[in-house]
């Protein structure tokens, strides 16, 4: 079975555009990114010198999202968990919930490995 690159909270870090733009060193693909994240979550920070990531759970850079500000990731690693799939209260967890309940295939990435 492929291991799959899988952030503290489900998401799929491979299919994440900042990584894919950094990995490739995709200025137009930073561009299209810091747009559509900056709309999304009105916030204006968010510019293409920002959107720079290896991966949530990984060596290297980070969005500054990611690396400062994501409760979710400061749980995971307080905790001492690989990703929330480890903890007992996934199903009921407030913080992990919103990206549960709009991300499809988030929970299904953190019951099932392997992942790294």
């Amino acid at each position: 079975m492929k291991t799959r690159l899988i952030a503290c909270c489900g998401l799929d870090c491979e299919g994440c555009d900042a990584r894919r733009a950094t990995l490739t060193d995709d200025n137009e693909l930073r561009e299209t990114t810091a747009r559509k994240w900056s709309e999304m979550n009105g916030a204006p920070e968010i510019t293409a010198a920002t959107i720079t990531c290896t991966g949530c759970r990984t060596e290297g850079v980070k969005f500054a999202y990611c690396s400062e500000y994501c409760e979710i990731r400061k749980c995971v690693y307080a905790n001492g968990f690989e990703t929330c799939g480890d903890c007992k209260e996934l199903d009921s967890c407030r913080i992990v919930g919103a990206v549960l309940q709009h991300a499809p295939g988030a929970k299904e990435n953190l019951l099932s490995g392997p992942y790294v």
